[in-house]
C-alpha cells in the first residue's frame, strides 16, 4: 500500500463523487452498446478475436486476485498492493476491449440445451448483475487502499473482493461456454 495520501474532506468527497458518476457511467454506457440497433461496423473484422483476448484478460485478473489474497493474508502489503494495482489495470484493459468489441459486434447466442442451458444463464444473469454494479466497490476498495484508508478499506472489501472475484471467474467461464458458438 502507499504511504498515507490525506485529503481534505473537500478533495475526499471529489473523489467519492468521481467515483459515484463512474461507476453509474459505465454500466450504462455498456448497455447502451449491447443493445443499440447499428453496431460499428467501421471497426472491421479484428474486433471478433476481443472475446478471446477479454477471457485471457479475466484470467489474469483472476490469479492476481487470488494472489493479492495470499499476499493480504501473509501480511505482505506491498505485494498486495501491486498484485491488486495488476488486477485493477487488466479490469480497465479487460473493459475498454469489452465495450469496444460489444459496440462492434452482435452478440453471440449460446446453443446449448437441457441443464448446461439453465446452468449457462444462471452464470450469465449473475454475471451481468454483479459486473454492473462490481465496478462501485471495486473503485472505492482501490481508493482506500491506494490512499491507506485501512480500516474503510476492509469494510469495503468483504464486498468488493468476492464481487470482483466471481464476476472474473464467472466471465471466463461464460466465455468457454459461449466459444463454440462464436461465428467469426
Amino acid at each position: 500500500m502507499q504511504a498515507n495520501k490525506s485529503l481534505t474532506l473537500q478533495e475526499e468527497a471529489k473523489v467519492k463523487n468521481w467515483i459515484i458518476g463512474i461507476s453509474i457511467a459505465i454500466p450504462l454506457a455498456v448497455a447502451v452498446l449491447l443493445f443499440m440497433p447499428t453496431k460499428i461496423t467501421a471497426l472491421g473484422d479484428w474486433v471478433y478475436f476481443l472475446p478471446h483476448l477479454n477471457a485471457v484478460i479475466n484470467s489474469a485478473a483472476s490469479v492476481a486476485l487470488i494472489v493479492g489474497l495470499i499476499f493480504i493474508k501473509q501480511k505482505k502489503y506491498t505485494y498486495h498492493g501491486a498484485t491488486m494495482t495488476v488486477a485493477f489495470i487488466l479490469g480497465a484493459i479487460f473493459l475498454v476491449s469489452y465495450v469496444i468489441y460489444h459496440g462492434a459486434a452482435e452478440s453471440t447466442s449460446f446453443g446449448g440445451e437441457g441443464f448446461i442451458r439453465m446452468v449457462y444463464y444462471f452464470l450469465l444473469i449473475t454475471h451481468i448483475i454483479l459486473a454492473a454494479v462490481a465496478l462501485f466497490p471495486i473503485l472505492f476498495a482501490y481508493y482506500y487502499g491506494y490512499t491507506d484508508q485501512r480500516d474503510k478499506h476492509r469494510k469495503v472489501v468483504k464486498f468488493a473482493y468476492p464481487i470482483w472475484l466471481y464476476v472474473s471467474v464467472t466471465g471466463v467461464i461464460v466465455y468457454l461456454m459461449i466459444s463454440p458458438y462464436y461465428v467469426n
